[in-house]
């Protein structure tokens, strides 16, 4: 079985930083596109960041030249390293990855469980 497994998120002061990891686990053939997402109270769920197999990025206007993600593409794992943070980038953040899994043909769409982010004084 495929698992997306979050960490790193927690309260944090305005300015301040946090680094979240999301590790994939189980009979992965190949990982396509990771990345992040992010749901606040009342609102949709929006695009973070998300990074290729290649290393290619896309960002989020609200958090660019803030925030950097990465990858590990030998542990299938990928980072977002949060700088400067601000209140409003408090919500729940999600893990997404295009995956090929041994079960399943061509690459499926798989989410974490989601990890809170708050940003208050």
């Amino acid at each position: 079985q495929v698992q997306l497994v979050e960490s790193g998120g927690g309260l944090v002061q305005p300015g301040g930083s946090l680094r979240l990891s999301c590790a994939a686990s189980g009979s992965i053939l190949s990982a396509n596109v990771m990345g992040w997402y992010r749901q606040a109270p009342g609102k949709q769920r929006e695009l973070v960041a998300d990074i290729t197999s290649r290393g290619g990025t896309r960002y989020g206007d609200s958090v660019k030249g803030r925030f950097t993600i990465s990858r590990d593409n030998a542990k299938n794992t990928v980072y977002l390293e949060m700088n400067n943070l601000k209140p409003e980038d408090t919500a729940v953040y999600y893990c997404n990855a295009a995956l090929w899994v041994a079960t399943m043909p061509g690459f499926t769409d798989y989410w974490g469980q989601g990890t809170q982010v708050t940003v208050s004084s």
